[in-house]
């Protein structure tokens, strides 16, 4: 057996018509069906149900469709990493962040890995949790730094820290004083991320909200941190952000009320494979667990 039996069986799994899936493999239909005579007689099993109106799998044709799948995009991973490790220091690698850690950080990392790894290619995305997990699943990024549980089995998860949250206001719209205000503002309006974009974080600040005895009117909703910063910064609304961006903003036109009373956090993870053990993955995570702590 080769893989081309395989490649042309799953061919014509896909298709149901030999003609089409001879046409996909660009070679005419009478080898195809040479080729998956050869397979079939070699598994001692009918695959293909075939007549003059339709072609059909087998029950055993099925199975060995599903294990086929598997198959080819198990060896495509061990190409994948193959080439990884063929690379060792150099090629690309890919990071991934979420919008609400602070910028400054991150470009330390890259500068970082630059001085120890100078020839490979940086690139960093900005990309919501969700998304994040899945490219990671995919093989699309090397690293991701997220803000939510994970559940994964294809993913390991290291706790950079607990985030609490801040209240953020314009001064010069509103006056507030202390975290016993907040109350008065269950009439304003609120700025928030998106909820299709950040839906566990979005249930953590309504949360938040009935904590303080009210239910926050969501006016403006935004993908982007720094999005939602400005907004409140223009007066088009309050908002509740990270205490990481808090710390980290420098803006004299924005307040912020660190929320003490609430035992609420959420975790800032950094996401690998769990058959990630390069050098690199390592140096980007020793790197990154001692900040903020």
């Amino acid at each position: 057996m080769e893989l081309r039996h395989l490649k042309y069986f799953l061919a014509v799994a896909e298709e149901l018509n030999f003609t089409k899936a001879s046409e996909k493999l660009y070679i005419s239909q009478p080898p195809l069906s040479r080729q998956i005579a050869e397979l079939e007689e070699e598994l001692h099993a009918k695959l293909f149900i075939r007549n003059n109106k339709k072609v059909e799998l087998t029950e055993a044709g099925k199975y060995f469709k599903k294990e086929v799948i598997a198959l080819l995009e198990n060896l495509e991973h061990i190409s994948v990493k193959t080439k990884k490790i063929a690379e060792n220091v150099s090629g690309e690698f890919r990071i991934a962040y979420i919008s609400s850690i602070y910028s400054s950080i991150i470009s330390d990392l890259i500068k970082h890995l630059k001085t120890q790894f100078p020839y490979v290619n940086f690139k960093l995305f900005e990309v919501s949790t969700s998304k994040q997990i899945d490219a990671l699943e995919k093989g699309k990024i090397e690293m991701g730094i997220i803000r939510s549980p994970i559940h994964s089995p294809k993913i390991k998860s290291h706790l950079w820290f607990k985030d609490g949250f801040s209240l953020a206001y314009s001064k010069n719209f509103f006056q507030i004083k202390s975290e016993n205000e907040i109350l008065k503002l269950k009439d304003e309006t609120f700025v928030f991320f998106n909820k299709d974009y950040a839906p566990h974080y979005h249930e953590v600040l309504l949360e938040l909200c009935a904590f303080y005895g009210f239910t926050p009117k969501i006016i403006h909703e935004a993908n982007n941190i720094n999005s939602i910063v400005q907004l409140v910064k223009n007066g088009l609304g309050i908002s509740i952000v990270p205490s990481n961006i808090a710390k980290n903003n420098q803006d004299s036109d924005i307040g912020f009320i660190e929320l003490k009373k609430v035992n609420l956090f959420t975790d800032v993870s950094i996401i690998t494979s769990k058959e990630d053990d390069s050098e690199i993955t390592k140096a980007a995570v020793e790197f990154l667990l001692p900040q903020i702590r």
